[in-house]
């Protein structure tokens, strides 16, 4: 079985490194406020399936022994899934920890 490079990155000491195939996302946070200028109460928030990716797992393995890379680098703006992940506290902070497969695209400036 081939072996994954192993992953070398900081994530602004938060104190969690993700495992194989996994990244870390800090969400965009909610809008508050509708076009039309209704404030939302955050109940009723809808939460963003759009974050900054600030720590990444090593490369994911396969059963086949495919090595899969991982997509995208840290501070890179990325859409995900709206359902997939889990959503994490760490140090009073809401984070997403999704799959590589969970990434749908990177935002461009």
């Amino acid at each position: 079985m081939a072996k994954a490079k192993q992953n070398t990155s900081t994530n602004k000491g938060l104190g969690i490194r993700p495992l194989n195939g996994y990244i870390l996302i800090d969400p965009l946070p909610s809008e508050t406020m509708t076009l039309s200028g209704i404030v939302l109460p955050e109940t009723a928030q809808e939460k963003p399936a759009q974050g900054t990716v600030i720590a990444i797992g090593d490369s994911q393995v396969l059963p086949n022994g495919q090595i899969v890379l991982c997509p995208v680098g840290i501070g890179q703006k990325v859409v995900y899934k709206k359902w997939g992940g889990d959503e994490m506290k760490l140090q009073g902070k809401e984070y997403k920890l999704v799959r590589f497969d969970d990434l749908m695209a990177i935002l461009e400036d």
